[in-house]
């Protein structure tokens, strides 16, 4: 029994030797149909197979004409050697038919004839197809469409809403409209961008809906460097808006024009000159210039230098300038006029004049062209006099000129020259066209020409 046993045993040792030494069966291999290269031969080759060569043979037929994808397909089968001919489209069908047919039961070997044909420059099927998926998709992508528009229809909604809704707390708390318009639009903004990438997170697009908005502080960044002039001056009409430097009909002087404020909008400061032109101003530029406002004060001082003869008296000349001042109907009593010593000229004292009028009221140019005209005539009256800048000699008493007729004859003095026609006593005289501000004028010309801009107006009137 023992002896038995061990028979068995080393039996079944002896057939795993001999079955380790045969050589392992490997699927078949494929015959290149040019013959440049030798083939393996099959690792294993049935003596009787199970099919015949024309079951192969119809069966593979059978497989390539259903697939549609070749054209006059062929099959030979020889001693189990399948040979394929035909033509086809693209090559990874032409690697499929030889799959195929090396996976086929008792197919050793494989010739692979199929020709890869070029695609006609005619042949629109491949466009064809491409317009059937790209239907297919288009009908596949209905709903979301439809849902992702009416997110984006409610986000709209939403978002105008919400700004209009946001105007009414934001009216009572901040007093610029810019900045509350700003405030209510980015607000706005927001809340469709919000309905934005739920749409985008809804289809699947998780990245692009990221990418929006993570691109929307790059792209405002982007068209800040762009458009920098543009976006320097919408800011500097917020700050302008909220500081409020001046109003409408403000009498002011920036960057050395001179004029009356038209209008504020989000690009430019308008002004209306005094010679009834339209001055655009860039907003960066009104609020980094010297900006004087000779209306946020009513009171303004003016001055100019008359020059007196060194045989008068200052004080004198001093006297008779603040008379005139003092009885000048549009020259302020407080603060007080000034008639002060500016210099010492080659023949001339030179006084300087100072005194204060009311701008809202009267015009300083015809103001100052009445004083100055006013006190000449004061002086000429007292016998001060106001020589010209160039050096002369100054005779108090004059000079007698004497016409020698002969040395024995005496001569006698010529008379006394003329006297100097004197100025109208009046404080406006018709040159000067009265003495109120010209602000009225200047609002009416105005009004007759033509906007620059049709802008909203940032200032209130």
């Amino acid at each position: 029994m023992v002896v038995g046993i061990l028979g068995a045993v080393l039996s079944s040792c002896l057939s795993a030797a001999l079955a380790a030494q045969e050589p392992a069966s490997s699927p078949a291999k494929r015959i290149p149909a040019d013959g440049k290269a030798f083939p393996q031969a099959p690792a294993k080759v049935e003596v009787q197979p199970v099919a015949r060569d024309t079951e192969i043979r119809d069966r593979l037929e059978r497989i390539l004409e259903a697939t549609g994808w070749f054209e006059a397909a062929h099959v030979r089968v020889d001693e189990g050697v399948a040979f394929l001919e035909g033509h086809t489209q693209e090559e990874r069908y032409k690697n499929w038919a030889a799959d195929l047919a090396q996976n086929t039961r008792d197919v050793v070997a494989v010739v692979n004839r199929i020709q890869v044909q070029s695609p006609s420059p005619w042949d629109f099927r491949p466009a064809l197809a491409g317009l059937r998926e790209l239907q297919r998709d288009a009908i596949y992508s209905l709903p979301f469409v439809f849902f992702g528009l009416l997110i984006l229809v409610l986000s709209y909604a939403v978002a105008v809403g919400a700004t209009r809704a946001l105007r009414s707390p934001l009216r009572r708390r901040v007093a610029v409209p810019l900045l509350r318009e700003v405030i209510a639009r980015s607000l706005g903004l927001l809340l469709f961008l919000f309905g934005l990438y739920l749409v985008l997170k809804v289809s699947g697009l998780t990245r692009l809906a990221l990418t929006v908005l993570g691109g929307t502080g790059l792209a405002g960044l982007v068209i800040g460097i762009a458009f920098r002039d543009i976006t320097e001056n919408f800011l500097a009409s917020i700050l302008l808006s909220i500081q409020r430097p001046f109003r409408v009909g403000d009498l002011v002087e920036i960057d050395g024009i001179l004029g009356y404020i038209q209008q504020l909008n989000v690009r430019t400061t308008i002004l209306m000159t005094l010679t009834g032109n339209h001055a655009q101003i860039p907003n960066s530029a009104v609020y980094k210039a010297k900006l004087i406002n000779y209306t946020s004060n009513a009171n303004r001082r003016e001055d100019f230098v008359v020059g007196i003869g060194y045989d008068a008296l200052i004080s004198d000349a001093q006297a008779v300038a603040l008379k005139v001042l003092a009885d000048h109907p549009a020259i302020l009593r407080d603060p007080e006029p000034w008639v002060l010593v500016d210099s010492l000229g080659a023949a001339t004292v030179n006084l300087r004049v100072y005194f204060w009028l009311d701008g809202t009221r009267h015009s300083w140019l015809k103001v100052r062209s009445s004083v100055i005209r006013l006190v000449k005539r004061a002086f000429q009256e007292h016998g001060i006099g106001m020589p010209d800048e160039a050096r002369e000699i100054v005779f108090p008493h004059g000079v007698a000129v004497h016409l020698v007729r002969d040395r024995r004859e005496r001569t006698e003095p010529e008379s006394e020259p003329a006297a100097a026609p004197s100025e109208p006593a009046d404080v406006s005289v018709q040159g000067e066209a009265g003495l109120q501000s010209d602000a009225k004028q200047i609002e009416h010309q105005a009004r007759l020409a033509r906007a620059p801009e049709g802008a909203e107006n940032l200032l209130d009137r």
